[in-house]
């Protein structure tokens, strides 16, 4: 239904690593279904139809039953009360899709007779009336994850140097410059934080096995609240005086330790020579 929202949907969909379409003609999905059987690189699609569609919607049961022998097949229909429907509409200011000329109750009242048959054959009926934006996505990620140790956020790990200044992007920024400078050290000046003695040698002080605890910790406890804010991306970042030794090797432990609790991380090394 027209409101209910497909767009936050789709965007979660999107998050949990599907292939999004949305407005696909009907009468292309057997064709897309094929493609993607055939497809290296689409594991999973979700695909957005409507009441856009129009007169072509009526083929769309016999469709899906060509889809469904080509590809496993979820039909999620999404509906919500004609009372919520009309105040998002109100507070939105957006014309209906099947026009403006008619008043929304109207329109929705169409739209409910046309999408009727295609309701039928759902799998699955969200209604999300008693849902707000987050907590829509937050049900879809718990009803749709692939699986119960998949983590739906892309962690970046960034070592950076303060004297060229800090990430402009960075959600999260921890200054590592209280550990001892290996810089200081002849032998270590010219390697980085991810030589193994270097890292050694920054990891021998207890401070920084207490700093590694403290913040990993942290970072576990915060990471799956941000998911169900929505939060699909958050950059943490950590900053030493070059952003050669402390923070390289600190952004790759604490890599390390969210990879072995399930997260998706990247690691970028700023300011690090290559």
């Amino acid at each position: 239904m027209s409101g209910s929202g497909k767009d936050t949907v789709l965007n979660t969909f999107e998050d949990l690593g599907y292939y999004c379409v949305d407005n696909l003609p009907v009468n292309l999905m057997p064709r897309f279904a094929e493609l993607v059987r055939r497809s290296r690189d689409i594991e999973r699609t979700a695909i957005v139809v409507d009441v856009r569609e129009r007169e072509r919607l009526e083929r769309l049961p016999t469709l899906l039953n060509s889809v469904r022998r080509l590809v496993p097949t979820t039909v999620i229909f999404l509906e919500a009360s004609d009372s919520v429907l009309q105040r998002r509409f109100s507070e939105t200011r957006r014309p209906h899709p099947l026009g403006a000329d008619e008043p929304v109750k109207e329109a929705l009242r169409a739209e409910r007779r046309r999408l009727r048959s295609v309701r039928k054959i759902a799998d699955v009926v969200i209604d999300t009336s008693r849902f707000n934006v987050h907590e829509l996505r937050a049900h879809v990620m718990e009803r749709f994850r692939k699986e119960s140790t998949e983590r739906p956020i892309l962690v970046s790990c960034v070592s950076f140097g303060y004297r060229h200044g800090v990430p402009d992007d960075a959600d999260l920024i921890f200054d590592v410059r209280f550990l001892p400078n290996p810089h200081f050290v002849p032998e270590f000046k010219p390697l980085t934080g991810r030589h193994p003695r270097v890292a050694k040698y920054i990891r021998s002080f207890p401070q920084t096995q207490e700093f590694i605890n403290r913040i990993s910790e942290l970072l576990i406890y915060l990471l799956p609240h941000y998911v169900r804010e929505g939060k699909s991306y958050l950059a943490i970042a950590f900053g030493c005086t070059g952003g050669q030794h402390r923070s390289v090797m600190i952004a790759e432990e604490l890599a390390r330790r969210l990879r072995r609790a399930g997260y998706h991380i990247k690691v970028v090394h700023r300011d690090s020579p290559k």
